[in-house]
């Protein structure tokens, strides 16, 4: 994914511009808006983390993921909140990406870029005072299409092992 090579200014902030219009698009709602930035290739990925010792390695599961979606997936899953039947993001939730150490360096192609960035997701539901926060690393491919920027692959690395949260119905 990419080399420690940078890029130029430019191009790092078009990036940034597109982290931070996927994070609104995220947090408003709109849903079918952001499927409108994934390529038809897209693969989203969020792994199983586990506890190891130094020695056995990062501790990420490759058999069993909490999301493996292509395309196809994550647009039933939008379709699927926009129906009667989403009781998990029935009343919605109400979230927040905070996407920051955005760091951008050339990706496997001359279209494609490499994205590493960290992300703090809180949500809160319902009237009662709890709410739900997650750390995560997110490493992208965005692949530039038609003159602008597109979502090609994402792999959401979250900090925790066990998650703090009752579901996982929404978009990292």
């Amino acid at each position: 994914m990419g080399t420690a090579e940078t890029v130029d200014r430019a191009v790092a902030d078009d990036v940034q511009e597109f982290m931070f219009r996927e994070a609104d698009l995220l947090d408003s709602g709109r849903l079918r808006e952001w499927l409108a930035l994934l390529t038809d290739d897209v693969r989203y990925l969020v792994p199983l983390r586990t506890t190891r010792e130094r020695a056995a390695g990062p501790g990420w599961v490759s058999a069993i993921a909490h999301w493996d979606d292509d395309l196809t997936g994550l647009e039933m899953r939008v379709m699927r909140t926009e129906t009667e039947f989403s009781w998990a993001e029935d009343p919605p939730s109400r979230t927040r990406h905070f996407v920051s150490n955005i760091r951008t360096s050339p990706g496997a192609t001359a279209e494609e870029l490499a994205v590493r960035s960290n992300l703090l997701f809180f949500r809160s539901r319902g009237d009662h005072g709890g709410w739900d926060l997650l750390s995560a690393e997110r490493a992208d491919v965005l692949r530039r299409m038609d003159g602008s920027l597109r979502l090609a692959r994402r792999e959401v690395l979250l900090d925790h092992s066990t998650l703090p949260v009752d579901s996982l119905s929404v978009v990292l």
